[in-house]
């Protein structure tokens, strides 16, 4: 900038001296002059001119958490069932699951229900007073065994009676058994592995039927309650 102001000032110091043709002569010399002076004059860009690195972004790295172990509650182990006593080969005959109906409850049964147990049969009739005696001893008989372990049934055979007449005379004795009215297919079964005196209830027949399903032969005759209790376990054992 300062060179530029001394050349004018030249210039003007020029002119004064001059006139005529010598002054268009010295303008012309010094604008080329000027003009030359222009050419090197250097245009010096603004050396304050900031370079702005790119700011490399900070990655934060966040920790990482570890996975929460959450301990598994521990099972408590399935207890084993327990064992059920296996019963021996159940090899009562056919009939033993044909079905009969309790007159006290109403609930429908089969003899083969009872495997596992002695399971004492006594064919009667409700009009039979040798078969009300007999009854009476089995009572008592019952008194002295398991009742988990022996079962009682009384028959009703030889007679049209009805499942309510059956518990009242049942119920109007006392007897603890089981009483049942014998089907016709029952009855056909005990006549055929019996014969007829099974039938004739003043004989007080009566047969057992052993945990392992095991058929006795026929007996008749009045018996004590010993007697009884004393069969039953024999019968248990076998």
């Amino acid at each position: 900038m300062s060179k530029f102001l001394i050349l004018m000032s030249m210039i003007a110091m020029v002119i004064a001296a001059c006139t005529g043709d010598a002054v268009e002569e010295a303008v012309t010399e010094e604008a080329e002059t000027i003009a030359q002076v222009a050419t090197d004059v250097v245009v010096v860009e603004d050396p304050t001119e900031v370079v702005v690195e790119p700011t490399v972004e900070e990655v934060v790295v966040e920790p990482t958490l570890a996975p929460t172990t959450i301990p598994a509650t521990p099972i408590p182990p399935t207890a084993e069932p327990t064992a059920v006593p296996e019963i021996s080969a159940y090899n009562a005959p056919e009939w033993t699951n044909l079905p009969l109906v309790n007159a006290r409850t109403g609930e429908t049964f089969t003899l083969a229900d009872f495997a596992g147990k002695t399971v004492f049969i006594e064919p009667m009739a409700t009009w039979c007073t040798n078969c009300r005696a007999q009854q009476t001893n089995v009572a008592q008989a019952m008194t002295q065994l398991n009742a988990d372990e022996f079962v009682f049934i009384s028959l009703s055979v030889g007679e049209n009676v009805s499942d309510s007449v059956l518990a009242d005379y049942a119920d109007r004795n006392g007897f603890p058994q089981v009483f049942a009215v014998a089907s016709d297919d029952i009855t056909r079964a005990l006549v055929d592995t019996f014969g007829f005196s099974v039938t004739s209830p003043p004989s007080t027949p009566h047969f057992t039927i052993s945990p392992i399903g095991t058929v006795s032969s026929l007996s008749t005759g009045r018996k004590s309650a010993d007697s009884f209790v004393q069969e039953a376990l024999t019968v248990q054992g076998s």
